[in-house]
């Protein structure tokens, strides 16, 4: 064997062991089932399957992941947005997530993990969209209407950022779901929804021609896993998600469901 091929069969060697050593690193669950809640309304971090019906999306695969890397196995319950806090902070489900940013209100009633994904708040329109190219504009037309979900980070820009910070403002049009101020946007009936860019990307790339975005960020959020408070998984998931940032496993899902991923194939 020549040299350069030792030197080649040794560093391969080392990478592998260095993976193993990482890997042994990360505490093992011995199975554990790990009961996690989401909402299949955030599109692309988690939906149902417009083919199969069948849950998927960023958060899935981000979770799975880390479960399997555990020695654990997941228990996919699903659950709106309202309740979802509640319930895990009762302990009615261990891990809950739902691009849910990180905040000191949320961190009072439950406890959070390390974030996995940072993203700005953009205005998604329809790509027709004229009458306005950014948020001084929406604001200055008060024919103008935003839909959003009470309670949640794009409410609160909505309000505050957008608008005139009154959270009863009737220009703010309230879901019950995500997914569905988004249709209503496509039917008409709003005129924008505030969303992270990320899932913007995901909407816009699974309806072409149908949205774009306007305007400049509104701020930047932090998402993380919510976890029963005092939760002896925290440790584990962190260990685990760190892991998955270090070693690339993370950009790849997140390029595959920002950039690659189409609902028609």
């Amino acid at each position: 064997m020549s040299f350069a091929k030792l030197l080649a069969a040794s560093a391969a060697l080392l990478a592998l062991g260095l993976g193993a050593a990482s890997a042994q690193d990360l505490p093992d669950l011995g199975g554990r089932t790990i009961v996690a809640v989401t909402e299949n309304a955030y599109t692309p971090l988690n939906f149902a399957d417009p083919k199969t019906g069948e849950g998927i999306g960023l958060e899935y695969d981000l979770f799975n992941e880390i479960a399997r890397r555990l020695n654990a196995k997941v228990d996919w319950q699903l659950a709106s947005w309202d309740v979802m806090i509640q319930a895990v902070r009762d302990g009615q489900f261990e891990v809950g997530m739902d691009g849910i940013t990180i905040n000191d209100e949320r961190k009072s009633q439950v406890d959070f993990s390390d974030s996995y994904l940072t993203s700005q708040q953009f205005m998604l329109v329809r790509a027709d969209e004229d009458r306005f190219t950014d948020a001084a504009g929406f604001a200055g037309d008060a024919e103008l209407l935003v839909g959003a979900q009470a309670g949640t980070t794009n409410f609160y820009v909505a309000v505050y950022d957008v608008l005139d910070g009154d959270e009863a403002n009737p220009r703010i049009k309230l879901f019950e779901t995500f997914g569905a101020s988004v249709q209503a946007l496509g039917a008409g009936d709003v005129d924008t929804v505030l969303m992270d860019q990320t899932s913007a990307n995901g909407y816009i790339g699974a309806n072409p021609g149908a949205f774009k975005v306007v305007g400049t960020p509104l701020g930047s959020e932090d998402f993380g896993f919510i976890l029963t408070p005092g939760s002896d998984l925290a440790a584990p998931i962190n260990a685990a998600l760190a892991q998955i940032k270090a070693d690339g496993t993370l950009e790849a899902i997140e390029r595959k469901w920002f950039y690659e991923y189409n609902s028609a194939q």
